[in-house]
């Protein structure tokens, strides 16, 4: 168990060199193996995506990885990818640094909506997620194929632009 007290956290973007942590985090963090374009969508996000460092022991002990979409009607909304920090480490405020970060960084960008997917059985990411002002808006059967149960949640925040003045 990992106290408070010694712990402070950084952020670091996720770069070539680096690439290989969030690889690592990834394989211990989830019940899939993420391909290449999974990763390539990681590296081309640039500041939407990065890893977590507690530097109570110096290493990288979380991460959140992001892609940037463009809707139909042309605006840009950001997809949670992952997010993961290792279980020794949860309850530090480590997975709410990475979540804000995006959030913050959405809303300075003008990014009106983030979603992700959540296994419909994971009640402590569903219960993240809405302290953060994430609502579940759509339940998708049969969304993953190796792992149990296969139905998951769309959980999507919109964030309020601030209305321009005329």
């Amino acid at each position: 168990m990992v106290t408070n007290r010694a712990v402070s956290v950084s952020l670091d973007s996720v770069r070539d060199k680096n690439l290989m942590q969030l690889k690592k985090l990834n394989s211990v963090l989830f019940p899939v193996r993420y391909n290449d374009k999974y990763y390539a969508d990681a590296l081309a996000s640039h500041h939407f995506t990065k890893l977590g460092y507690a530097y109570y022991s110096d290493i990288c002990v979380g991460s959140i990885a992001c892609r940037l979409e463009k809707k139909e009607d042309g605006a840009i909304r950001v997809y949670i990818m992952t997010l993961g920090v290792l279980a020794p480490y949860r309850g530090l405020g480590i997975g709410t640094k990475l979540l804000n970060h995006v959030i913050d960084l959405s809303s300075k960008e003008n990014i009106g909506e983030i979603y992700l997917h959540v296994q419909t059985n994971n009640e402590d990411a569903i219960n993240f997620y809405k302290k953060f002002g994430f609502e579940i808006t759509e339940t998708i059967k049969n969304y993953y194929v190796r792992i149990t149960p296969p139905d998951c949640y769309v959980v999507t925040k919109y964030i309020r632009q601030p209305q321009s003045e005329k």
